[in-house]
């Protein structure tokens, strides 16, 4: 497998699994609950560094993925003491994002664990960072991680899709019909904080936010049914992958940055000229009918 298709797989994988999840946390109007995860994590991450002693990438998961939970229940227990949502989730994430930077300062300055690894990642690195299993090479760790963690997400949605779907659009009809409201978020939660560590080595915290988000969005802008919103911001993360690299090659900028900067692109054509909720759209439509009325007007 060449290095150019390596990187555009992990790309798209990356923007395809946070996309697909990104849907859920959209519509629950949660979306700042992605960019809480992604540095909530961040102690979590030191702290299986610290126990392990190793910076073997099923340690790092299981570490991180562990403090997203705790973040989501920090978030939900003070919600439940009636802090105002945006208040609880800034107030978490900062408290722990500020205590994973301390401990990174005080035991993990001699060791290749960095901020700027875990913040901005490098997806360049990805084909020389390979899985071997039984002396054999398994080709990147994070088309592995990346690929797993999407599959998991799929099979658990597949199997339990009407429940996501009711909790999403109405959990109090889903309470009254005995779905556990509470174990499906925590369950979406958990796919979030899987798919978020899993995604870090190629892109980084900060750029997961971006396609946690801007692929669900963008799909949001392009149809009301979510069976095809799912299938849009998978295909849209997929198009930011391979037009971002492109684009990368040709500006000889950060691959990363780059593949996010076209899901926004992509996310601006959507509100420009999607046939629902488009502004180009929207104003055409009115001046189609303006034209129409008026006409009738003066026959």
């Amino acid at each position: 497998m060449s290095m150019g298709l390596t990187i555009m797989i992990t790309g798209a994988l990356v923007a395809a699994s946070c996309g697909f999840l990104g849907c859920f946390l959209i519509l629950r109007r949660m979306a700042m609950l992605g960019d809480a995860i992604s540095h909530a994590v961040l102690p979590g991450i030191v702290i299986a560094f610290l126990i392990s002693g190793t910076r073997d990438s099923l340690a790092m998961l299981v570490g991180a993925a562990i403090l997203g939970l705790l973040c989501t229940f920090f978030i939900q227990t003070l919600k439940q003491q009636g802090v105002q949502n945006d208040a609880a989730i800034s107030v978490t994430f900062t408290a722990l994002f500020a205590i994973g930077v301390i401990l990174v300062s005080l035991y993990a300055r001699q060791v290749d664990l960095d901020l700027d690894c875990v913040l901005y990642g490098e997806i360049a690195y990805v084909p020389w960072d390979t899985f071997i299993l039984f002396g054999n090479d398994m080709g990147p760790k994070a088309i592995w991680a990346v690929g797993g963690a999407f599959l998991i997400s799929l099979i658990v949605v597949g199997l339990l899709f009407k429940q996501f779907k009711l909790v999403t659009f109405d959990p109090n009809m889903a309470a009254a019909l005995g779905i556990p409201v509470l174990f499906i978020h925590y369950l979406l939660m958990g796919l979030v904080s899987l798919t978020t560590v899993a995604s870090f080595e190629s892109v980084g915290a900060i750029l997961v936010v971006a396609m946690l988000i801007v692929p669900a969005a963008t799909a949001y802008l392009l149809t009301d049914k979510l069976e095809k919103m799912l299938g849009l911001s998978v295909l849209t993360g997929i198009a930011s992958s391979v037009l971002g690299y492109g684009a990368a090659l040709w500006l000889d900028a950060s691959i990363a940055g780059t593949m996010t900067g076209v899901a926004g692109l992509l996310f601006l054509l959507a509100l420009l000229f999607s046939p629902l909720h488009g502004i180009v759209t929207r104003w055409f439509i009115r001046h189609r009918l303006r034209t129409a009325l008026s006409k009738e007007g003066i026959d």
